[in-house]
This record gives C-alpha cells, structure tokens and sequence, in this order.
C-alpha cells in the first residue's frame, strides 16, 4: 500500500514509501544567509512561472561558493560521501545516479525500503559522512545544512532531464569540459541519458 507522507520546515518535502527522489543537499553555511535571504525576497515577487529564474540563481551559488566551504572537493571527503551513500544501495534505495560538488551533493535513488522514511536514509548518509568528515578534518561542529531540497520524480521524462542535469553540474560550473571527467560522478548505465 502506497503510504503518503508531508511535513513542513523550511521547504515543503512530500514523500512516499515508494518512488523515485531527487535530492541535493549541501554543506553547512555554503550559501550565507544574507544571499540566502535577497533570493526570498525575489521569490515572493515572482509568479509561479518566474520562480524557476530563483532556482538558477541559487543553483549559481551553490556553484561559485561564495562562503568558501569546499569541503567536498578534497579527494578524502569525496571518498566518505561515496561510501555513506554506497552503504544503503541495494538495501534501502537504489542508487540511479549521483554527483558531488565542491559544495553539495545531488543524488537519484529508488526507494527500495518501504518502511523506512527518506528522511531517516538521508538522515543516516548525512550524520555517517559528516562524523566521518570531521574527523578526517579534525574539527567539530556541524557539516551538513540541516534541510535538503528533495523531489519526487513524476514521470520517466523527468527523470531523464533530472539525470542530465546531475551529470552536467561539473560541466556547467565550469570544473570540467565533458561530464565523465569528473572524478565524483556515478550514473547506473541503464540510466546514462548524455
């Protein structure tokens, strides 16, 4: 039985104990709050229609690290990311494809595990990689922005334009010319759309 799941903090997140999710989720502090607050205020002007242009911009920053928090382009943090969402492939999700940034980290997965919320797996990759990350860096504190941006894929035509656009992220920010190039991406080869 299909079960139907939707809570609010900061951004509305809708779940189902089955489905296909696009998450991405980013350092703490990657986008200063003051940023993070001129695109609210756009965003509240804006029709519905016209929002996406608030999504491009925040997707820039996310990009261009204005806060210099670029934990995740160190090969040994990369490495622990991996391996945190490795760990439930084939038992809670299933992992379509994911991409790590200097700054964040967009995955497609399938939920596989019923009875387990996405909030708890992400929850469990986000605390894993972040324990282990601070302890490679030797500091304290907190790693990960507490809310992600999650979405369930509707159809098969989204999820083909959600897989490129996770593949091209290196390609569009500039860190590489041809997405394979960049050493943090994995796509499933049923999945590889480019």
């Amino acid at each position: 039985m299909i079960e139907r799941h939707f809570h609010r903090r900061n951004l509305p997140h809708l779940y189902y104990n089955e489905g296909i999710y696009f998450i991405t989720y980013r350092l703490y502090g990657s986008i200063p709050q003051s940023e993070l607050e001129k695109l609210q205020v756009k965003m509240n002007s804006l029709s519905m229609d016209e929002q996406k242009k608030i999504f491009d911009e925040y997707d820039k920053l996310l990009d261009t690290d204005p806060a210099g928090t670029n934990f995740l382009s160190i090969p040994q943090i990369a490495e622990i990311c991996k391996q945190s969402i490795s760990f439930f492939d084939g038992k809670d999700i299933r992992v379509i494809c994911y991409c790590i940034m200097p700054t964040h980290i967009h995955l497609v997965f399938e939920l596989l595990n019923k009875k387990k919320s996405i909030s708890n797996i992400m929850g469990s990759i986000k605390k894993f990689s972040a324990r282990k990350s601070n302890e490679y860096l030797k500091r304290k504190g907190t790693f990960w922005q507490s809310e992600s941006f999650d979405r369930l894929v509707r159809d098969e035509k989204e999820l083909y334009f959600i897989i490129k656009y996770v593949l091209l992220n290196p390609v569009t920010a500039g860190l590489v010319d041809e997405y394979k190039s960049w050493l943090h991406t994995y796509c499933l080869p049923d999945f590889e759309v480019i």
